[in-house]
């Protein structure tokens, strides 16, 4: 076999080892034992309280933005941000209103979980 047919073959073969790599992992067994999996609150972001004061609340938006002091847990300092919220956390709150507040963070996306007025 010459180097033109072991081109040839790699050129016929190469997509098919593609197209077989891509097949469907559906029905086969997995064995999760070991792995290190994270809990669902880790995979749906950390979990944090802070207190601060309501600057704005925006209903249609369904978000708050809450001027906080320093989240410790997430070694964040001081800052002003927005969060998402649920209409019944956001129906109590005006603006001024000094809060203590839980939220599950996950990147630049932060969600109230709990909310107070002090």
């Amino acid at each position: 076999m010459n180097i033109t047919h072991i081109c040839l073959a790699t050129f016929f073969l190469i997509p098919a080892a593609y197209a077989a790599d891509k097949q469907s992992m559906d029905g086969m067994p997995m064995d999760h034992k070991g792995m290190n999996m994270q809990t669902d609150q880790q995979a749906a972001g950390q979990a944090a309280t802070a207190t601060g004061t309501v600057k704005k609340v925006n209903l249609e938006k369904g978000s708050v933005i809450i001027a906080h002091g320093p989240v410790e847990a997430l070694g964040w300092p001081s800052m002003t941000m927005g969060f998402k919220a649920t209409p019944d956390q956001l129906r109590t709150l005006q603006q001024g209103d000094q809060v203590e507040f839980d939220f599950v963070s996950k990147g630049m996306n932060a969600v109230v979980t709990r909310i107070e007025k002090h």
